[in-house]
């Protein structure tokens, strides 16, 4: 039996609307939010809206540029170059905060639109560092969401524990590999689909789907 309502957090990229059919499936009803933080692969607020529309869910944007301004990075800066990190350190696209931004902020939207579920594509398995997309962090702040709005939220994170080949799993599982791989943006320098193939984003995502494409053989 499907639960009532909730609130996925949205980037229009490959977890994020693999989460999306997942809450399709497990919801009655479902909405999608979308954070405009300057990103420089802008063209992805556009992909999330039509996907949205697509796929008929309500679409919230929410302006988020302050972002922008207090934790410059190779997502939001053109003169920053984009690199994994090296010897322990965080790749340059890690934006600090941003998930405790995006998911506090989708904590304040689920309360106004009487939602008790909050969905979000963050993995431990191929996270590339970032301290924000940890199993330890959302449950820690599932914890203050609630008590900071006396209520009772449930943040789901369908890909926590699974790598990318199993995130094109999964998304087969929901009858969506192919809108997922033909209608995402999940290229650091804004290309539809397959993407550049250079970028970090590009590479992850592509030696997921040969890896799962080959478990099928």
């Amino acid at each position: 039996m499907k639960s009532d309502k909730a609130v996925v957090v949205f980037s229009g990229g490959q977890d994020s609307t693999t989460c999306l059919f997942w809450a399709l499936k497990n919801f009655k009803e479902v909405e999608v939010v979308t954070f405009d933080y300057g990103q420089r692969h802008a063209l992805e607020i556009e992909c999330a809206k039509q996907i949205a529309q697509e796929l008929n869910v309500r679409h919230h944007i929410l302006n988020m540029s302050l972002l922008n301004q207090l934790a410059p990075n190779a997502l939001t800066r053109a003169d920053i170059e984009i690199k994994e990190g090296a010897e322990g350190e965080l790749p340059s696209t890690f934006v600090p905060g941003s998930n405790l931004v995006f998911l506090s902020f989708a904590g304040i939207l689920a309360s106004q639109i009487g939602a008790k579920h909050i969905v979000t594509g963050v993995c431990e398995t191929d996270f590339s560092g970032y301290p924000d997309c940890r199993d330890a962090f959302v449950k820690s702040l599932n914890v203050t969401l609630n008590l900071s709005m006396d209520t009772s939220f449930v943040i789901h994170t369908p890909l926590m524990w699974i790598n990318k080949a199993e995130t094109w799993a999964l998304a087969d599982q929901l009858g969506a590999f192919d809108f997922v791989r033909q209608k995402t943006l999940t290229c650091y320098n804004g290309i539809i689909a397959d993407g550049c193939g250079e970028c970090p984003a590009c590479k992850l995502r592509l030696q997921g789907m040969e890896a799962y494409a080959q478990s099928l053989k």
